[in-house]
């Protein structure tokens, strides 16, 4: 934001919000050009805003605390800015370019020592998944996260360090949990390779398509607070062991709200198909309101930068796919109609069309990469020792008074 949008905002006078910059309330950096305006992140100013909208009127703020809002927990791993997704400081889309699932995970596990650089946990070893192959036709007739829940719940019970939560064990058990999710989305344990080779094993995807798959996975790796990652956070504050931690996360994440919003991209990209007007059949879906999913994303007003990467090496890769330019007109259709950009849960679901990868590989992809963070949030809250509890603002009836 510009320092006279940051000021309006709050409500003060550039020297007031100056005084908050000096007092490192809000963070600020040179704006790109040649002049010497500068920019003012913007969830530090919301942020601000709402303690002092809370200060003023604390049964308000109590009502809307856990809506894009408070309570604001430390974390080391992601920044968004409103325009740029960061891994502790590296920008999440040159990583989905340039590093290695292993390189991306060991740079959410890892752990920052006293000057403030980072110290990689050791090396992962994988020890054999439990469960997937003695009963797997039960498994297999059962849905994706349900299988994941199972395998990992397995898992877990075959580990004697599954409670042994320092960071190296939470680690070593990270990567043990990323094979059974796989294992789980596609039936076959991975062969001592990386989870995005072995995913493009099973799926028959060439090495165009493995690139898409690992920077897919790379973009989803995490997304701060939301509230698959938030529920990691409660369930490891409890103490749970970080099997547990994600299986948690997987309920959270399967609900149409959150990762399983891929779901209804895909049944509404399926639907478009058959459409021969594009437009006419997007300003239908709105005339009878109903939702055209996979577009805007409330912490980035001017585009996903997830969807935006995934999209320009699907364009790299793809140049010549009849599905590609298929997404892409519905992306401008929507657009025009006013749906906004198109967000990571229309870019992952292109990127299945185009791959031609199974049902429901949408939502595979965004959770074994978000285990990836559900573990970093884990290692993470485990040594604060502390546990996360709200208080609840009481709205029941009045409590009967007692007869004298």
């Amino acid at each position: 934001m510009t320092a006279a949008e940051a000021a309006e905002r709050l409500g003060v006078s550039r020297a007031t919000l100056y005084a908050y910059v000096s007092r490192g309330h809000i963070r600020s950096q040179a704006a790109p050009g040649p002049s010497r305006a500068r920019g003012y992140a913007r969830e530090d100013v919301d942020r601000l805003r709402q303690r002092t909208e809370g200060r003023r009127d604390p049964d308000k703020a109590a009502a809307g605390a856990l809506r894009w809002g408070i309570p604001v927990l430390e974390s080391a791993i992601t920044l968004i800015d409103g325009r740029t997704l960061y891994y502790r400081g590296k920008d999440a889309a040159a990583l989905a370019r340039t590093a290695s699932i292993d390189e991306v995970a060991a740079l959410i596990w890892g752990t920052p020592d006293a000057r403030g650089s980072r110290t990689d946990p050791p090396r992962i070893h994988r020890p054999p998944i439990h469960g997937s192959t003695d009963h797997g036709s039960r498994i297999h007739a059962a849905g994706f996260i349900g299988r994941a829940q199972e395998v990992l719940t397995r898992t877990a019970a075959a580990d004697p360090t599954a409670f042994d939560v320092s960071p190296a064990r939470v680690a070593t058990a990270g990567r043990r949990i990323l094979d059974a999710i796989v294992t789980a989305a596609t039936g076959a344990e991975p062969d001592r390779e990386t989870i995005d080779v072995a995913l493009a094993r099973a799926w028959h995807i060439d090495r165009r398509g493995t690139a898409v798959i690992r920077a897919a996975l790379i973009l989803c790796a995490d997304h701060e607070l939301n509230v698959s990652s938030f529920t990691a956070r409660c369930v490891a504050s409890a103490g749970s062991n970080p099997y547990a931690v994600v299986i948690g996360a997987l309920a959270a994440l399967q609900g149409p709200r959150h990762g399983g919003a891929s779901a209804r991209v895909e049944a509404m990209l399926e639907s478009m198909r058959r459409a021969r007007d594009l437009r006419g059949a997007i300003a239908a879906r709105l005339q009878r309101g109903e939702t055209v999913d996979g577009f805007g994303h409330p912490l980035y007003p001017d585009g996903d930068p997830r969807a935006v990467a995934l999209h320009d090496l699907l364009r790299a890769s793809y140049p010549r796919s009849g599905e590609l330019a298929f997404v892409r007109r519905i992306a401008q259709a929507a657009e025009e109609a006013g749906c906004g950009r198109p967000n990571v849960d229309f870019a992952l679901a292109a990127s299945s069309r185009v791959l031609q990868l199974p049902a429901a590989a949408p939502l595979m992809l965004f959770a074994i990469g978000r285990a990836i963070g559900w573990i970093g949030h884990a290692i993470e809250q485990y040594a604060t020792g502390q546990l996360i509890r709200p208080r609840a603002r009481y709205t029941g009836p009045a409590l009967a008074k007692e007869s004298l």
